[in-house]
């Protein structure tokens, strides 16, 4: 079992961010929780990871999180994916309220401040 970073440079307002994502949802909160990471910044949606930031990035390299490249990192997903039980599945749907309420308090916070 592993965690996994990839390749991405995304912008993120200031930050450039990538992906952090693993064999099983346990590992991945596990190094979020240890790089401090904030469980609600948890993205269930399109695949579960987390956007890290490059220090981040770097801190889960040294605690023994695997850097793969693009190709890598889709065919992880790809096989974690098949994969999911029943219990991962309802744990990503439980993670949905508190993924749906970070981002519409960011987006009321954009509109209150658009030139933050």
């Amino acid at each position: 079992m592993s965690v996994y970073v990839d390749g991405e440079r995304n912008r993120f307002g200031r930050m450039v961010m990538c992906h952090m994502f693993a064999d099983s949802l346990a590992e991945l909160h596990q190094m979020a929780m240890a790089i401090g990471m904030d469980r609600d910044w948890f993205q269930p949606l399109s695949f579960p990871h987390y956007d890290v930031s490059l220090s981040r990035r770097s801190r889960a390299v040294q605690l023994g999180a695997v850097e793969v490249d693009r190709r890598q990192g889709y065919e992880i997903r790809k096989r974690v994916r098949a994969a999911f039980t029943d219990a991962d599945i309802a744990e990503m749907r439980q993670a949905l309220p508190a993924y749906d309420a970070f981002r519409a308090k960011r987006a009321r916070a954009a509109q209150e401040n658009p030139h933050a």
